[in-house]
């Protein structure tokens, strides 16, 4: 399989290096992430006049088209400068579900604002008993009014505070197997009954509590058939964690190159430290996890865009690697930076805290690893 890139994806890549070289310098990314918000609308504005947002719709609906390779090739980078947006919440897990589950109205109505950026989707799919299975999903949506209400409450959703618009996945009817009865509802940010809260703790980009009391929803805002959502919410879930997967290949590959840039510049008895076995040693764990976590996650980005069978087992290696190997990268670069690695304008704390937070966003090592196993027997 040939894993180099087109002229058109080397084009892409650097034309994200040059935005993001210009819009997230170390010091904006901190700024960025310490902000209320965690959002830089001017940044938003201008990844979407550039196209980013619209990048994996097709172009009856707005977007342009592209492959998922195409924007592993953009995710690669904004992972490499730590750069936060709705981009992954709004742009592709809400995009290709409603992609797969809605009809051609509903995606006629809502994909072209997100294409634009001019609407924000976050997708709320995690619960108190956080997991990534679909018997995880209790959140419960009960017929009413002609409608549906909705009571429970969604934790660590990304991009909440600042979306116009939450898709939700909830439950409507329960039964033997944990996928039937998920259903998908569009539900403005700013409904009565909806309550936002951002969550506090190590946790870089923002993530929220999302509180749902008896919020109405009418039956014009389920995408798809109620009940039925399950396999177009794991096709997106596929497709966002595979470009996730890239995402932190990225910062993998910059936490490595700062190990390595330090360990040819701190000077300790009389001689850069990288002259030292040890520090070698965590030198070449973190380039092994860049390497790693780069090429597992091309490989399915690849078999996605091929339609190849194996494509879900892919995806789940792919993130069972970052996950493991963005932390592992991490604490080595921090073992050869020691002290000035925790100082926070330096910067490598703002990667330890994405990968901590990554780590488990849309299923960790051990949920993938546990996939593969059942995929591989079925």
């Amino acid at each position: 399989m040939d894993l180099g890139l087109n002229e058109i994806q080397t084009m892409l890549q650097n034309l994200a290096r040059e935005f993001m070289e210009t819009e997230m310098p170390t010091a904006r990314v901190l700024e960025i992430d310490d902000s209320p918000s965690g959002f830089a609308v001017e940044v938003w504005e201008k990844m979407s006049e550039i196209g980013w947002p619209g990048m994996v719709i097709p172009e009856q609906y707005g977007g342009l088209g592209s492959s998922f390779t195409d924007l592993g090739v953009v995710y690669e980078v904004m992972g490499y400068y730590a750069c936060s947006s709705p981009h992954l919440s709004s742009a592709v897990l809400a995009s290709q579900a409603i992609l797969e589950a809605g009809n051609d109205s509903q995606k006629q109505a809502l994909l072209p604002g997100i294409a634009s950026g001019q609407q924000i989707f976050a997708f709320a799919y995690t619960e108190p008993e956080y997991a990534w299975g679909p018997g995880s999903v209790q959140l419960q949506a009960t017929r009413q009014n002609g409608g549906f209400t909705l009571n429970g409450t969604k934790l660590f959703i990304p991009d909440a505070n600042i979306a116009d618009q939450i898709l939700v996945v909830a439950r409507t009817a329960s039964g033997s197997n944990p996928e039937d009865g998920l259903t998908l509802f569009v539900v403005p940010r700013e409904a009565s009954g909806v309550s936002v809260r951002v969550q506090s703790g190590w946790l870089g980009p923002k993530v929220c509590e999302v509180n749902f009391d008896g919020v109405q929803v009418a039956d014009s805002e389920v995408v798809g058939a109620p009940g039925g959502a399950w396999p177009a919410v794991e096709k997106a879930f596929d497709r966002a964690t595979a470009v996730l997967s890239l995402y932190m290949a990225g910062g993998t590959q910059r936490v490595f190159e700062m190990a390595r840039d330090y360990s040819q510049t701190r000077i300790a008895f009389g001689v850069p430290i990288g002259t030292f076995q040890r520090v070698q040693d965590h030198v070449i764990e973190a380039l092994n996890q860049a390497d790693s976590a780069k090429w597992s996650a091309y490989e399915a980005l690849t078999q996605l865009d091929d339609g190849s069978p194996g494509a879900a087992v892919a995806v789940s290696l792919a993130k069972a690697v970052a996950s493991d190997g963005f932390a592992l990268a991490c604490d080595a670069s921090h073992h050869v930076h020691a002290g000035i690695g925790t100082d926070l304008e330096y910067g490598l704390t703002q990667f330890t805290k994405r990968a901590r937070n990554l780590q488990h966003y849309l299923g960790d090592a051990i949920f993938h690893k546990a996939r593969m196993a059942r995929l591989m027997v079925t």
